[in-house]
């Protein structure tokens, strides 16, 4: 596993742990994220599946990893 699986990896178990986002939300997104391409903290936002306080949070975390 590379980089960048593990990044990935981490950010899904952020997203589940951290903001508690259901398995369902998680896998809209990612089928979205297999075909728009876009980041996939972008796409959870776009979807309305993420709120821009949880958004900020999810960008302070990437900064940190």
């Amino acid at each position: 596993m590379n980089h960048t699986d593990r990044q990935y990896s981490r950010l899904i178990q952020f997203l589940r742990q951290d903001l508690e986002l259901s398995p369902d939300s998680i896998a809209v997104a990612q089928r979205h994220h297999k075909l728009d391409r876009g980041p996939l903290p972008m796409i959870l936002l776009k979807y309305g599946l993420i709120d821009l306080d949880q958004l900020d949070s999810i960008y302070d975390w990437l900064e940190r990893t």
